[in-house]
């Protein structure tokens, strides 16, 4: 009935009309990619056959509920949600070295703060600080891939994946969004420099 050609498109409109086996072809067709993509980030067979499932569980709930709007876009917005279960399976089990409270990548954490003095750890606050404020000055498609880069150390293929943009077009995102933190930190007169 359906072959590794049909069009995912296709598929979830048909599942959404009621055929449950067009669901069924659609996780075969994209299962072997996604659980690569989880077991890569989690390095743990049983925990990834989890975020899995709770993958899939998240899809039929928003098809169900007709919340799906990713126009021909299926596989990057799965990915997305794996994406997002892995790292709230970090969050819940504070697995998670480069990630703190706020969402953000804090070189610091991996070095241990008792090297640092109480001036230092003032200059590191307002480094980090600094930084954070000029990446949301980026335009938010530059911003999107440097902080899937650099804060979630996603690879350029898995940022191509979940943005739904070629690897070309993440590369030069990524690109453009360095060349203007130059700027910014130029134009601001920042220091980045933790001495």
């Amino acid at each position: 009935m359906y072959r590794k050609t049909s069009d995912d498109s296709v598929l979830v409109k048909e599942y959404i009309n009621g055929k449950e086996i067009a669901l069924e072809f659609l996780v075969k067709k994209h299962q072997q990619r996604i659980f690569s993509f989880i077991y890569s980030k989690v390095q743990d067979r049983d925990v990834a056959e989890d975020i899995f499932q709770d993958t899939f569980i998240k899809v039929i709930k928003t098809l169900k509920k007709g919340n799906y709007n990713e126009e021909g876009k299926f596989l990057p917005w799965v990915m997305r949600i794996s994406h997002n279960l892995v790292i709230d399976y970090f969050r819940k089990n504070n697995r998670m070295p480069f990630f703190n409270n706020s969402d953000e990548f804090d070189i610091f954490s991996i070095i241990s703060d008792d090297a640092l003095n109480a001036e230092k750890r003032i200059i590191k606050d307002q480094i980090l600080l600094d930084v954070k404020n000029l990446i949301e000055e980026l335009p938010e498609e530059q911003k999107e891939v440097l902080k899937m880069r650099i804060y979630m150390d996603m690879s350029f293929n898995e940022i191509s994946e979940n943005t739904g943009v070629s690897i070309n077009t993440a590369l030069g995102r990524m690109r453009y969004a360095l060349i203007n933190i130059r700027k910014l930190i130029d134009k601001n007169k920042i220091i980045l420099v933790n001495q």
